[in-house]
C-alpha cells in the first residue's frame, strides 16, 4: 500500500530522501510480515498527513535494505527513528499510539532547532548508529 504522505526509502535513495531532506525525517523501519508494523501503518499514515509541513515520513523495509537496518542497529520492528541531516535524534520501538508520535516529533523538532542541525552535505559520513531513546518516551 502506497501513500502520498509516506516515502519508501531504500539503500539507493537514502541519501537523497533522508540525509538531504530539508526537515526532520521520521523513519519507520518495518517488514511486510510484521503484525505490529501493519498495526502502526494507519496511525503513521494519518500522522504523516497531519504533519506534512513539519516532518517527512519515510519507510524502510528491513528485509529489502538490511545494510540500513544494520547501520541503525535495528533489532526489533517497528522501530521509529527521527533524523535531521546526518544526525539521529531519537528512536523508539514498537507500535506507538498517536500521542507518542506527536511527542516524538515535537521533541525532535526542539532538539534539531536547538542544535541548528542542517541537511547533510554530499559525501557526508554514513548513517549514525541507532538514536537515543526520547525523553519520556
Amino acid at each position: 500500500m502506497t501513500s502520498p504522505f509516506i516515502t519508501p526509502v531504500n539503500e539507493q535513495n537514502f541519501e537523497d530522501e533522508v540525509l538531504k531532506a530539508d526537515k526532520v525525517v521520521l523513519i519507520d523501519f518495518y517488514a511486510d510480515w510484521c503484525g505490529p508494523c501493519k498495526a502502526l501503518a494507519p496511525t503513521l499514515e494519518k500522522f504523516a498527513e497531519d504533519n506534512k509541513d513539519k516532518v517527512k515520513v519515510v519507510k524502510i523495509n528491513v528485509d529489502e535494505s538490511p545494510n540500513l537496518a544494520t547501520a541503525f542497529g535495528i533489532q526489533s520492528i517497528p522501530t521509529l527513528v527521527t533524523m535531521k541531516g546526518n544526525q539521529a535524534i531519537f528512536g523508539i520501538m514498537g507500535n506507538q499510539p498517536r500521542k507518542v508520535l506527536d511527542q516524538l516529533l515535537e521533541q525532535s523538532l526542539q532538539v534539531a532547532n536547538a542544535n541548528n542541525i542542517n541537511p547533510a552535505a554530499k559525501n557526508d559520513t554514513p548513517p549514525p548508529p541507532a538514536a537515543p531513546k526520547g525523553p519520556g518516551l
